[in-house]
């Protein structure tokens, strides 16, 4: 698959498809994916950010994310194509994985 900006109809798409298996929806926010995730405590949280930490050092696909305490925010979008690319829908899936493993 081609790493490239998605068109618009493309996102809504891949949008869709993401929050049929998604406990709670992610949203297109500031032109990026968005989610906040909400664990039991902080120890939890920090165990999603790790887990998510290594899968997107391994992509060399790195969140913009904000935690305190149990939450975790997080903002996705591929720099290298100035937009929202099939990478983060991937990250997020994995995300999504990583969360319900907690």
């Amino acid at each position: 698959m081609t790493h490239r900006k998605l068109e618009q109809h493309e996102i809504e798409q891949a949008l869709n498809q993401l929050n049929t298996e998604s406990s709670e929806d992610w949203a297109i926010e500031d032109e990026k994916l968005s989610k906040t995730f909400k664990f039991k405590d902080f120890q939890h949280a920090f165990g999603f950010m790790t887990m998510c930490a290594i899968y997107a050092e391994k992509k060399d696909h790195h969140p913009e994310w904000f935690n305190v305490y149990n939450k975790v925010s997080i903002q996705l979008t591929s720099h290298d194509v100035s937009g929202i690319s099939n990478k983060d829908f991937d990250l997020a899936k994995k995300m999504e994985a990583f969360a319900l493993s907690l």
